[in-house]
């Protein structure tokens, strides 16, 4: 019965849907060549943002998507069932600042979570800051904060409708007073305090649209409270390397200020200065690009650094900034064959969070690198850990795909951890499991995946699946909770989540396996699984959804284009499409250390090779398509978007919908209102189980 229903509702959607008309896109005469190849490009104009031509074209596709999705029978009923499933108490671990603890809580539908504050552990909760005040949409979220070493002033940032632009505010603790500080042209940046001020690093003020002109000549300022933005002082810039970023930070008991520098998303340089000297210069630590860094804080004069130098995997090691040549390096807990992914110091102990296959494991060690003890966590899945250097008491936040955010407080001194806040939520996780498999991708390198479904499933090749990836810029995809997916488990769906080349789960070897020249591998990757899933009799190409967002938005539509058979829907969200021109805006150039540029004769070979906009074809059987963005994204910004389904609508003729969901008032996803995220999910949701034939049972 059930595979008759999901036949007709196929059915019912072809004779709906077979001739979608999309809103006609004009074309301009556009060339460009590339050493000596020329690519068109007629929808340039949609890289205007401003346009009111623009505009018009996003109210147009919108209102064919719109329409479609209107049409699917159960599209309330999906999202009145997440709305219920999404509407329970959330909690963030608690952390110390001064003399309090502070929280963040969602009751369960605001916009925004908003943080408490309390005396003690044991004290009554108060509210201290609602970022839901801040716009009556919710459309302004908290992008960032810090308190001040004493605890008494909070800076804070605020971003308006998803942009990575932020404005930064100051407030009293105690009184609740917002100061006269207001900071503007702030991007990438944290408040690292010193006294009474903080350093922080911003871009001159865009010439251009503030959405889509490119951002250079990176700062660090000092700012101190009370002054205006104009008073703040320049500590460090380099307009000899427009392209190269800045940013500041202090180690916890603000002794030394740290400059990082970089000129992408991978690799940094970093200096040092003694603030507890006056008289005190920049120290040059490492001044190439070759290897990543991070200060973990120091120990008395030296720095805890961790890195991957001479360690793919990661490693920690001892700098005197006194003494700062390599050869006077220490290691204090060497590379092992598991990743080094976090390192913080807790209650006078190193806190070390390794990956094994992608799940996270946690240890104590001593100041001198000596191993003590496993922390014993729940289950495979990803932990975070909060809490001060001079505290015995600290905060671990455990989840996994079955396992909702659920905090327990850890006891330093006897290594105890106690549940301290749970989620209870309305669904029945002991009916569902999760495994890992291990499948060979094309040039047959091991591949790690995660699958999660129903006890009892039966492979028969009739499973809804739902394949799910990123692959880039050495991001690992651990175990993490989502309500949203819980929608697709409970109607017989399966969940897939491979560990493709590109991620950092096998430390910077693994990254480097898919960036530049070797980026293939991750679409090889993403496409073995799709093949192990169906051979395997978890699904069959008639009922794989594929899907991913940001770089993940570029890997769908990178295998959609080289092997559409193998899916029937396809979801690339706030996709990096054009890999010819992704570098002329924002900060774009940030991505060529991962992906090349088109600048280079050789690098421009292999980005037109796979471009999801420039390998779109006539004669391809594309899935059904549903490409999301939103007019705020300045860091994919949508012209990507939009150009790609200009693109696939005028070459794509066969019955499968190809549309556009272009969210306002929104960006790259960070501080997406409660109320967008509950629009977005039903719209998705409903566009992949009515492709997909599914018949939900609400």
């Amino acid at each position: 019965m059930k595979n008759i229903i999901g036949v007709l509702l196929l059915l019912m959607i072809s004779s709906n849907y077979g001739q979608l008309k999309y809103p006609d896109t004009k074309k301009v005469d556009v060339v460009d060549d590339y050493f000596g190849t020329k690519v068109a490009d007629p929808y340039r104009w949609l890289e205007d943002d401003n346009s009111e031509e623009t505009a018009n074209w996003v109210i147009e596709q919108n209102k064919v998507t719109d329409e479609y999705l209107s049409k699917i029978p159960f599209r309330d009923k999906l999202k009145d069932r997440f709305e219920k499933l999404y509407n329970f108490p959330k909690y963030g671990a608690p952390f110390r600042a001064g003399d309090k603890y502070y929280f963040f809580k969602n009751d369960g539908l605001q916009n925004q979570s908003v943080m408490y504050a309390k005396d003690n552990l044991e004290s009554e909760a108060k509210v201290f800051f609602d970022p839901n005040k801040l716009a009556e949409d919710g459309t302004i979220s908290l992008a960032t904060f810090a308190f001040s070493k004493d605890g008494k002033t909070f800076a804070y940032a605020t971003a308006s409708g998803g942009s990575d632009w932020n404005e930064y505010f100051v407030m009293d603790v105690e009184s609740g007073k917002k100061l006269s500080d207001h900071l503007k042209w702030i991007k990438f940046s944290g408040m690292a305090w010193k006294d009474n001020g903080f350093f922080y690093s911003r871009f001159p003020e865009p010439t251009g649209s503030e959405l889509s002109t490119k951002n250079q000549f990176s700062k660090v300022y000092y700012h101190k409270i009370g002054d205006d933005q104009s008073k703040d002082v320049v500590i460090y810039e380099d307009a000899s390397k427009p392209d190269r970023g800045f940013s500041a930070g202090t180690t916890e008991d603000e002794r030394f200020l740290i400059i990082y520098f970089s000129e992408g998303t991978s690799n940094n340089g970093f200096l040092v200065k003694d603030l507890s000297d006056p008289n005190s210069k920049f120290i040059s630590i490492v001044d190439d690009l070759n290897n990543n860094y991070g200060v973990v804080d120091n120990i008395r004069d030296k720095l805890l650094v961790q890195t991957d130098y001479n360690a793919s995997n990661y490693k920690l090691i001892m700098i005197d900034p006194k003494n700062p040549a390599r050869e006077n390096w220490k290691d204090v807990i060497p590379e092992k064959k598991d990743v080094l992914q976090g390192i913080q110091i807790l209650g006078g102990k190193i806190v070390a969070t390794y990956m094994q296959d992608a799940a996270n494991h946690a240890y104590f060690y001593n100041l001198d690198g000596t191993l003590d003890s496993e922390i014993n966590l729940p289950t495979l899945g990803s932990v975070g850990f909060s809490g001060r250097r001079d505290d015995n008491i600290a905060f671990y936040s455990f989840t996994s795909f079955t396992f909702p955010s659920t905090t327990y407080k850890l006891d330093i001194n006897t290594k105890k951890s106690e549940l301290y806040q749970q989620i209870e939520l309305d669904f029945d996780f002991d009916n569902y499991e999760t495994k890992q498999v291990f499948y060979q991708s094309k040039d047959g390198t091991k591949v790690p995946m995660f699958i999660v479904h129903k006890k009892g499933l039966k492979l028969d090749g009739n499973n809804p699946t739902y394949l799910y990836s990123y692959g880039g810029f050495n991001i690992s995809m651990n175990p993490s909770f989502s309500t949203s997916r819980l929608m697709f488990l409970e109607n017989g769906g399966v969940y897939a989540m491979p560990n493709i080349r590109g991620g950092g789960e096998y430390g910077e070897a693994w990254h480097k396996a898919g960036m530049l020249d070797k980026k293939q591998n991750v679409f090889d990757d993403f496409i073995a699984a799709a093949e192990y899933l169906i051979k395997e009799g978890y699904t069959s190409s008639l009922k794989l959804a594929c899907a991913g967002g940001s770089n993940g938005g570029l890997l769908i539509g990178a295998v959609i284009n080289q092997r559409p058979d193998l899916f029937k829907v396809a979801i690339p969200q706030v996709g990096v499409m054009d890999m010819l021109r992704f570098h002329k805006f924002t900060i774009g150039y940030y991505w060529a250390v991962e992906y090349g540029s088109s600048d280079d004769a050789e690098q421009f070979k292999y980005l037109y090779n796979y471009s999801p906009l420039h390998n779109i074809k006539n004669d391809l059987k594309y899935p059904a398509t549903l490409v999301t963005t939103a007019d705020h994204d300045d860091r994919v910004v949508p012209a990507h978007s939009f150009k790609y389904i200009a693109t696939l609508q005028e070459h794509y003729n066969g019955e499968n919908p190809v549309l556009i969901r272009i969210e306002t008032k929104a960006g790259h996803g960070a501080g997406k209102p409660t109320s967008k995220v509950i629009e977005e999910v039903a719209d998705l949701w409903g566009f992949v189980f009515y492709n997909l034939g599914i018949n939900p049972k609400y």
